[in-house]
């Protein structure tokens, strides 16, 4: 619906300040009188004391600083609150923020008279018919957030209702409609949009921190360390957003309390001294801290300060080369061992935790057998030069080394590697009482086994390293499993105590190992061990015997075979098989029994006829191949049990049953043990 005549608004809104409390510190001094009450005067004077605050931080206020949330007041230095210029209105309160680096507190200013700054137009309208009124709609009034603006429905009057915050919500649109007494819109709706207007009441805030830069040694001046920002909530587009940097402190103050600069605007942090102070081997801590602020309204004395530290560390570049503690080291060794030396110390003046500072060394003469190696010691960065590879004294008594150091990090260009980079180790060898050595090691022998008591097999041969001291050798057993050796402690010669048996568990592999000591005449005497391995040759001593000796038979099987019989002879081949079996002295009667052979090592026993339910003792004889040959006579148990309806039964086999053979070699027994 178009309007009869065009509306004339006249916006009239004031500030609104948004009251935010300041965060409690630990410290408990602050404010002795935290509330005060003044009248509204006519009018403020310019640099008019109003009141006089009394703020302590109990450590002399150094560094104090005031801030007052109207911009239209200042604290001076004696503590008097005082408008920085003639001034009628300023609401019913205000805030005062006082701050030193011990302590913070806030003030509070009733202004009793004071009139709230409330935002508030009139809406004309001259052409309203008469009883017609006015209605206000929109976000604020009757759409969340409601009951913010309300208007007189006679006078046209908008007024504000509570405290606006423009960092919550910078604008309204609101819509203004008349209506007669029903309700009915008479003109409208006419749009009316509702700007709050900023109040300086965001401190400026560094979020992203930790902030930490780096910056080399000896970076020219001008070098830009780091950017530091900080975010204000309140309408960049006024001063109360527009931010400027400062350094307040600096920690520490040396070498120059002002080694660094901060750009006012851009927030940009550079270097301000010369390369020659920026030498982190002179610094008294490579680590500065700096407290920075940042400043609204353009930094001016009025504008609200936030702060955050930067930490600003001095990195380290390799402009000092490793250097040894002294031109020569001295070391001793006994011969023989093996390990760590000698230390070798250097100084570096670069960073500890760096590899400008980390020490490599190279043995670069002295060393043509590779006896010696040395490493870093990574706590102490020293070099630890070993011994790898036993050194013998009566070869050289004495070894000369030459050492250089140099850092994992190459130098920089105008830095060099110099004479206190390399360094002399003089080592002197230690002559000990060397044992005697046995040539050759192992000594090795071959016999026969059984060979008589008494055989000489060998004769051993050792010898001792100390060539200049001239001491005699004895010999003796030291390990002889199975007892069956001596040696002449004068000459070494070995011989036998009894019979040696290759097949012994003491013999592996038909080899037997026995060991043996030569002790030479120092004080205390020195000893070697010497390995004597005898390999034995086999002889046929071992008869070959029968596995399994006990076998079953159905009394009515229809397949007669019995049993597969196999042999084996712990002798080696060719006192071995192939094997012959034969069933020893089997009589006529007796002859139910057949053996076949199958292979060189295993025969088959069957039964010619079935018999009945009994057991029987069948003799086995087995021969081997050896020369002469052995035989071995076992006798095969066979149960001839009874097989019905699938059931075996061996239990009631009856009487044992014997060859006629096996009958009269009991009989012959039984007489001779009578």
């Amino acid at each position: 619906m178009q309007p009869r005549t065009p509306l004339v608004l006249c916006f009239l809104l004031s500030q609104v300040l948004l009251l935010t409390s300041a965060e409690d510190l630990d410290c408990t001094p602050g404010f002795q009188q935290k509330l005060f009450h003044i009248d509204q005067p006519v009018e403020f004077i310019q640099d008019q004391a109003i009141l006089n605050l009394n703020f302590s931080d109990c450590k002399g206020n150094y560094k104090l600083h005031y801030e007052v949330s109207s911009p239209y007041f200042k604290v001076n230095n004696e503590g008097d609150l005082v408008a920085l210029r003639n001034i009628t209105a300023v609401g019913k309160t205000l805030f005062v923020h006082a701050r030193t680096p011990h302590a913070e507190d806030m003030a509070e200013l009733m202004i009793v008279g004071g009139k709230d700054i409330q935002g508030s137009l009139q809406v004309v309208d001259s052409d309203r018919p008469e009883g017609s009124k006015f209605r206000l709609t929109g976000k604020g009034v009757d759409q969340e957030p409601k009951g913010i603006f309300r208007i007189n429905e006679n006078t046209g009057s908008v007024s504000v209702t509570r405290t606006l915050d423009r960092e919550t919500i910078a604008s309204y649109q609101l819509f203004v409609e008349t209506t007669d007494v029903n309700g009915r819109t008479l003109e409208g709706p006419v749009p009316l949009e509702v700007i709050v207007i900023d109040q300086n009441d965001n401190r400026p805030i560094f979020r992203e921190g930790p902030y930490v830069g780096h910056v080399m040694e000896g970076s020219p001046t001008g070098t830009t360390v780091m950017r530091m920002t900080a975010f204000d909530a309140d309408d960049p587009s006024t001063d109360n957003a527009l931010l400027r940097y400062n350094i307040r402190q600096q920690t520490p103050d040396k070498p120059s309390p002002n080694m660094f600069y901060i750009d006012p605007e851009k927030g940009d942090i550079v270097t301000v001294v010369s390369p020659a102070l920026l030498d982190r081997e002179t610094l008294e801590n490579p680590k500065y801290e700096l407290i920075i602020e940042a400043q609204d309204m353009a930094g001016l004395d009025v504008g609200l300060i936030g702060t955050a530290t930067a930490t600003i560390l001095i990195d380290d570049k390799n402009d000092h080369s490793p250097k040894f503690t002294k031109k020569e080291f001295q070391a001793t060794v006994e011969e023989g061992a093996v390990g760590v030396i000698v230390n070798l110390t250097v100084e570096d003046k670069d960073d500890p935790t760096t590899g400008a500072w980390r020490a490599a060394y190279t043995i670069i003469n002295g060393n043509p057998g590779q006896s010696f190696e040395i490493h870093t010691n990574p706590q102490t960065n020293e070099g630890m030069l070993s011994v790898v590879k036993p050194l013998d004294y009566e070869i050289s008594a004495f070894h000369t080394l030459l050492i250089k150091v140099e850092n994992e990090d190459p130098l920089v260009p105008d830095v060099s590697y110099g004479p206190s980079s390399t360094a002399t180790v003089h080592i002197t060898v230690l002559d000990v009482n060397e044992g005697p050595v046995f040539y050759p090691n192992p000594m090795m022998v071959t016999r026969q086994e059984n060979i008589s008591v008494g055989s000489m097999l060998l004769t051993v041969n050792a010898t001792d390293p100390d060539s200049l001291q001239h001491q005699t050798i004895r010999y003796a057993v030291y390990k002889d499993p199975a007892g069956w050796l001596n040696i002449n402690p004068i000459n070494g010669t070995i011989d036998t105590t009894a019979v040696l048996d290759r097949e012994s568990p003491f013999v592996h592999n038909s080899v037997y190992t026995a060991l043996f000591l030569a002790i030479d005449s120092g004080n205390p005497p020195a000893t070697g061990t010497g390995t004597v391995l005898i390999t034995l040759e086999d002889v046929n001593d071992n008869a070959p015997f029968i596995y399994p000796t006990v076998a079953e038979v159905c009394d009515d099987a229809k397949n007669l075979s019995v049993v597969i019989l196999g042999a084996s002879d712990k002798d080696l081949h060719p006192n071995t098989d192939p094997f012959k079996f034969e069933i020893h002295k089997q009589t006529v009667p007796d002859k139910v029994w057949k053996i076949s052979k199958i292979n060189n090592t295993h025969a088959l026993v069957s039964l010619l006829q079935n018999l009945n339910k009994a057991n029987y003792q069948l003799p086995i004889m087995v021969t081997d191949s050896g020369k002469p040959p052995m035989t071995n006579i076992t006798d095969l148990r066979v149960q001839v049990c009874s097989c019905k309806n699938s059931k075996v039964d061996c239990n009631a086999a009856g009487a044992l049953h014997f060859s006629p053979t096996s009958v009269l070699l009991i009989s012959l027994f039984s007489l001779v043990c009578l």
